[in-house]
């Protein structure tokens, strides 16, 4: 699998991430393991992994994996603390038990999971130098930051300085094209890309109607799902569908091969309840779409914008 800068650091990582915001909630361990198992042996690199996924049960899985047959050394760990606050301690004492429960003494990236508008942002940006100062953190980043707060967090991070933001992006999510790609691409940030597939609905599983195993059919992941079941992106993933027939392919691996070689990402999060579920996004790998089809489908996905973007 290629790797990827990420922005202008010297972070290379593969251009598919491994997501793990189901595991040992709805994924188990057995599972999980032959997702990372088959993920690793198509040449993947980076989990992606959260303080908050499953309270913390994403990461204890994690890491229980790697003290079997598969070695830290095989595998970069991305993980986020701040889901709630961004003070100093909220987010060292939450990557202190981060690293407990991986098993670990260092995350290859850490970030910031998403923007606090009462903390200092210099306050926060301390504590990611303090993350990698003390080695508990190779890099670090932000995830779910306005373009603005991006602006700002990247500029005023020197020592050091930011390597990603990871955001929401997909056919059916393309609002960070208005401020927060620009702003990483001018200030340097690789950009990972979390639910590439539009929260599982560009796949086409829901077109006839809700599957009872789905994360559409379950309590806890519903109301994620819901805003990617209207008219808008029905016909975003017919114009998808269409694209994928004249390949020989499938939606899920057009949509993934769309997000994946956008200009500015570095990688694109791929997560899935089970192995099989999986596959096809390690199986697109080989799948580079022809400029045409690329077009096409960036037309009819395009988001709207207005001033000042737009005059």
């Amino acid at each position: 699998m290629e790797r990827r800068r990420a922005g202008t650091t010297g972070l290379e990582v593969s251009r598919l991430s491994l997501g793990t915001m189901t595991w040992s909630r709805d994924t188990d361990e057995v599972e999980a393991g032959l997702q990372l198992d088959a993920f690793l042996d198509a040449g993947g690199t980076l989990v992606d992994t959260a303080a908050s996924y499953a309270a913390g049960g994403a990461e204890s899985l994690l890491g229980s994996l790697m003290t079997g047959s598969i070695s830290r050394r095989d595998i970069q760990i991305s993980t986020k603390a701040g889901a709630t606050g961004a003070s100093i301690d909220a987010l060292l004492a939450t990557l202190d038990d981060s690293l407990s429960r991986l098993g670990t003494d260092h995350v290859d990236l850490f970030l910031v999971h998403a923007f606090d508008p009462v903390t200092p942002i210099e306050e926060t940006l301390h504590a990611l130098e303090i993350a990698v100062q003390s080695g508990r953190a190779r890099y670090v980043g932000i995830s779910n930051f306005p373009g603005w707060a991006t602006s700002r967090a990247a500029t005023l991070a020197t020592k050091p300085a930011l390597a990603v933001t990871e955001v929401e992006y997909s056919l059916a999510q393309r609002g960070i094209e208005r401020e927060v790609l620009p702003a990483a691409k001018a200030l340097g940030l690789g950009v990972l890309a979390w639910s590439p597939l539009g929260r599982g609905v560009l796949t086409g599983k829901y077109r006839e109607g809700i599957p009872a195993d789905s994360r559409a059919g379950s309590d806890h992941l519903a109301g994620f799902v819901e805003p990617y079941l209207g008219s808008r992106v029905g016909g975003i993933l017919d114009a998808l569908i269409t694209a994928a027939d004249g390949l020989g392919r499938t939606p899920h691996e057009v949509a993934l091969a769309w997000v994946r070689d956008a200009p500015g990402v570095t990688s694109a999060i791929v997560g899935a309840r089970t192995a099989e579920q999986l596959a096809p996004s390690l199986s697109a790998e080989d799948l580079s779409l022809p400029a045409a089809i690329r077009d096409a489908l960036s037309e009819v996905s395009a988001p709207m914008a207005g001033y000042p973007e737009r005059r």
